[in-house]
């Protein structure tokens, strides 16, 4: 376990911002977290929970503790025709889907290459591409942070919607997730309608796909029109696509008759926030050293140097002129500090 006073945070959130906390404590076994936080005073709080910090905006310095986890460790086993995979929430998410398709295990496949660590699946819901984590999640386990008892939470406990859950709401803090299991199947059923997977696969000549490939395609769309943070710091989609009633989409429709948009149910469809966005003027645009990318008005990203708060202002920004224009709030994915 480490336990650093007075810690830079720099490294450990995707945009680059410069920023730090209080205490700083990384946990590589889930049984030194329970003994942890007994020992906490009132001058540890308040407490933030971070993953890869690939969802994280720091518009100034932490003055509390940040926990993050750095346990490791998967463990599989079968049942009713599935495979359980047993997770620990510091492993990379993407490692995890390797795995399961170079094992034939499927399910989440199309969720390649999201940045992130695997606690952070079962907060955020990740999805692309037609599929949520939800879809898989089988269980949690955590630390109740009041407690310090350990439990496990099963997926229907956890109010999953789109990007969001319970851990967000009134959960949040409250648990320190140790491990998620994930529920695959060793059939493959291939999902293809979402986003550009099924024609990037034509364009590649295949006839007879497998999840490889499929999994192939959604790194080469996500490499192809979301920059690296490594080079530009980003914290991918900051925007949430905005769900609508069908009354304001057929308003919208009228106006916009080749706006993009995915059925949701009978009285709501998604609009692409990108879209959005990008017909008020904003894609590649930049304020000081904060700019929205070239390819993507989805991503915010640091041109060198830009501030958490200079970030910030650009978000109020699109947000104001995009409601102005549409008549629709849209919501910030990232969790600003």
């Amino acid at each position: 376990m480490k336990d650093i006073a007075h810690f830079d945070l720099t490294a450990y959130n995707t945009f680059g911002i410069q920023a730090s906390c209080r205490r700083f404590v990384e946990f590589e076994k889930d049984t030194e977290v329970t003994p942890f936080i007994c020992s906490l005073t009132e001058k540890d709080l308040p407490l933030l929970i971070i993953g890869g910090g690939s969802n994280l905006l720091f518009t100034q310095d932490f003055e509390g503790t940040v926990l993050r986890s750095a346990i490791k460790g998967v463990e599989t086993s079968t049942a009713d025709g599935y495979v359980f995979l047993r997770c620990g929430s510091g492993e990379l998410w993407d490692d995890v889907v390797s795995l399961c398709v170079d094992h034939g295990w499927y399910g989440a496949e199309n969720l390649s290459l999201i940045p992130g660590d695997v606690g952070a699946t079962a907060v955020q819901n990740i999805g692309a591409y037609g599929v949520e984590a939800k879809d898989i999640i089988w269980s949690i386990e955590a630390v109740d942070l009041d407690t310090g008892l350990m439990v496990t939470i099963p997926q229907r406990d956890c109010e999953y919607g789109y990007r969001d859950s319970r851990f967000k709401h009134e959960w949040k803090n409250k648990y320190f997730i140790t491990a998620v299991t994930y529920r695959l199947v060793e059939t493959f059923e291939p999902k293809l309608d979402y986003g550009n997977i099924r024609r990037v696969l034509e364009e590649n000549g295949v006839i007879k796909v497998n999840a490889k490939q499929v999994r192939q395609a959604v790194i080469d769309i996500r490499n192809a029109k979301l920059p690296d943070p490594k080079v530009e710091g980003n914290a991918g989609s900051f925007f949430m696509n905005p769900v609508v009633s069908k009354e304001k989409f057929l308003e919208l429709q009228a106006d916009y008759p080749d706006m993009p948009h995915y059925f949701i149910d009978e009285e709501h469809e998604k609009i692409p926030a990108g879209w959005l966005i990008e017909q008020c003027g904003w894609k590649g645009r930049t304020i000081g050293q904060a700019g929205v990318h070239d390819r993507q008005a989805l991503v915010l990203v640091n041109k060198g140097g830009a501030t958490g708060k200079e970030i910030l202002a650009l978000c109020q920004e699109i947000k104001a002129d995009v409601f102005c224009r549409f008549g629709i709030k849209i919501q910030s994915e990232v969790n600003i500090i």
